[in-house]
């Protein structure tokens, strides 16, 4: 017999950053990847016991990787932005799925389904986004070489580098599809890298070379598959106002308020932590119950509510 919807275990969203399989000082080998990848998801198998799960992950490096290779060979055709998202979907979902698979197992967990699904994000294509592209991606390049570039470049440590779109994410086009999978008892990967970015076109769809924050989407899709809970992991403790300062501390619990009261007073990176607290935001607001953002390696903590910082519509 099915169970019923509310005998259903909750449903939990871990969003992975760019870190999970690539961090800081590291070339980014497939042996690299795999390894880092076995620290968050140890912890997800443990987490399936009582959750459904819906992955979602950053695609930073690895897109980076494809735009380099295709800037160092000119033998065969250059693919646009929405392409290698999408490459990199399938390329990060067989990483989590095996790494995940092993953990599971690990655990004496050997009837877990495990689906990787391709994901189409929504943007508005009259989104003030498209007038300023700002997201710089892809390798650096000299002053000279980014003069002759057929795109747009800005200036950063790097060295100049390409700079493209990142609208805000309207919709998740396989909603359904996720929400279905979780019901079932899969858990799902998907909405890699931020999703393929698409606007519509009378009843289709068309790719456009943007890139959509990660956390912003899986907000988004969190909301529309009705989750429960939200993880954000990412490579620090927690939120923390006075970043990197003398006076540097770690948030344990915001409300939605209180929030917003800090973004306005300027303590966010937009680069970094801004997006992530503006996710943790839109999810609360609407109707998830917690919001977390805390470390790859305190997962199960933050879960337990003895790590990272938590979010709710109140405190």
């Amino acid at each position: 017999m099915t169970k019923g919807k509310t005998e259903q275990k909750p449903v939990l969203l871990v969003a992975l950053g760019g870190n999970a399989l690539i961090r800081k000082g590291e070339t980014g080998t497939v042996d690299e990847q795999f390894a880092n990848l076995k620290i968050p998801m140890a912890q997800i198998a443990r987490l399936s016991r009582d959750y459904r799960i819906i992955i979602t992950h950053g695609n930073g490096p690895q897109v980076g990787n494809l735009l380099l290779q295709q800037e160092c060979c000119d033998a065969v055709p250059r693919l646009p932005l929405e392409i290698l998202v999408a490459q990199t979907q399938g390329q990060i979902g067989y990483m989590i799925e095996s790494t995940l698979d092993e953990a599971l197992m690990a655990l004496g967990i050997n009837d877990q389904p495990l689906v990787s699904l391709i994901s189409y994000v929504v943007v508005d294509k009259n989104d003030k986004a498209f007038l300023h592209p700002d997201k710089p991606v892809g390798p650096a390049f000299s002053r000279e070489k980014a003069a002759s570039l057929p795109y747009p470049t800005v200036r950063t440590p790097k060295g100049h580098r390409r700079v493209v779109v990142s609208p805000k994410p309207v919709t998740i086009v396989e909603k359904r599809e996720i929400r279905t999978l979780i019901d079932s008892g899969f858990i799902v990967i998907c909405c890699g890298g931020g999703g393929i970015p698409v606007v519509r076109a009378g009843r289709t769809f068309d790719g456009v070379d943007a890139v959509i924050d990660k956390d912003l989407a899986s907000a988004r899709l969190a909301v529309e598959v009705g989750v429960d809970l939200m993880v954000i992991a990412t490579d620090v403790a927690g939120v923390a106002l006075d970043y990197g300062k003398p006076g540097q501390r770690y948030l344990k619990r915001v409300d939605r308020e209180t929030a917003a009261r800090y973004i306005n007073e300027g303590h966010f990176s937009a680069g970094a932590m801004l997006p992530k607290v503006e996710a943790a935001m839109q999810f609360i607001h609407g109707g998830g119950k917690r919001a977390l953002i805390t470390s790859l390696e305190r997962i199960t903590e933050a879960v337990a509510g003895k790590a990272g910082t938590e979010f709710r519509k109140t405190c």
